[in-house]
């Protein structure tokens, strides 16, 4: 690490340059998104809500494109012990976040809801629909499978189980019995099974469905980015939150990234997987831990404004993070 951090300040090879570039390309591309987003927040068009449209655009997403996504990604995806790797690495990463978190927050004698809310956020990277976008524009198209498999199979399954089991503890909603049934109402994740049996057993994908497919996974970052606009709320930036946000930001966007680069190195990830895999890490806090906050009336305000803080930020560190890793 010490070692990429002095190329980076006294030896920026042309690439460095050229991929810093283009980070900072497609981030203003998917912040206009994003600014379309918050357009539609402030302006409400034809008079419909935000929060209704947010809801709208997400369960379509979740329910039919992303599937298709997953579908065609991890259909002809390569299978090898770097998957494995991939899913050790992201499940250490939100396990040690979760961790840090409820130490800081236990420190800081917060409310329950607001303890609950900031472990998540500190937790769960946005690992598919910021993640995907930023990999794929940076490091190539074959990075896409490293974000899916990052958040199936490590990030979703620990939101579903673990994840609502803090929101259960912390929350004053209903209480989560059976954790793991929520995990087997996740069509991403029945897509990517689906997607792995098909691969394992060398399955032809044809034209007309390469293309059917190809045509719904095209629409899931746009929609993702926009409705992420549609979710940030900057109301609750006041004096005595900003103090509660600063350490989900840190462990969000610093500590975790670390914590993953030693972990992926022990284990061997090299190069531009590498890279992937880190960048992943250091994703904002994901967007759909706001489903988690209403369910168990965590502070869901407040989580969307980290959310809103970390999405600002990631646009600064995320730079940063390529141009020590390439």
């Amino acid at each position: 690490m010490a070692r990429k951090l002095a190329c980076l300040f006294f030896d920026q090879p042309s690439t460095h340059m050229a991929l810093g570039d283009q980070m900072y390309e497609v981030l203003a591309q998917m912040a206009g998104l994003i600014i379309c987003g918050i357009f539609w927040r402030i302006k409400q068009p034809m008079g419909l809500a935000a929060d209704d449209v947010r809801i709208r655009l997400t369960s379509v997403v979740y329910n039919l494109l992303l599937p298709a996504l997953v579908l065609l990604v991890l259909w002809r995806a390569p299978l090898d012990l770097d998957v494995i790797k991939i899913a050790i690495v992201a499940a250490a990463g939100v396990i040690a976040g979760m961790l840090l978190a409820r130490v800081v927050y236990g420190w800081m004698a917060v409310p329950g809801s607001v303890a609950g809310a900031m472990i998540l956020a500190s937790a769960f990277p946005n690992a598919t629909y910021l993640g995907l976008p930023v990999l794929e524009s940076t490091l190539g198209e074959w990075s896409r499978p490293v974000a899916i498999q990052y958040d199936l199979f490590a990030c979703t399954p620990l939101l579903l189980t673990v994840g609502m089991m803090v929101g259960s503890a912390y929350g004053d909603g209903e209480k989560e019995k059976h954790p793991l049934l929520a995990v087997l109402k996740v069509p991403p994740l029945w897509a990517a099974i689906i997607a792995l049996l098909l691969n394992i057993s060398s399955a032809p994908l044809p034209n007309i469905i390469e293309g059917w497919l190809e045509m719904m996974a095209a629409a899931v970052i746009p929609l993702m980015l926009i409705a992420l606009g549609m979710g940030l709320r900057w109301g609750n930036f006041t004096r005595s939150s900003i103090p509660v946000m600063i350490p989900v930001a840190v462990i969000q966007l610093i500590l975790m990234p670390i914590l993953v680069f030693w972990l992926a190195q022990v284990l061997e990830l090299q190069g531009e997987l590498l890279a992937a895999v880190v960048l992943e890490a250091a994703m904002p806090s994901m967007v759909l831990g706001l489903v988690i906050c209403d369910r168990f009336k965590l502070d869901t305000a407040l989580y969307a404004s980290v959310v809103t803080l970390t999405t600002g930020l990631s646009m600064i560190t995320l730079p940063i993070w390529l141009e020590i890793l390439i």
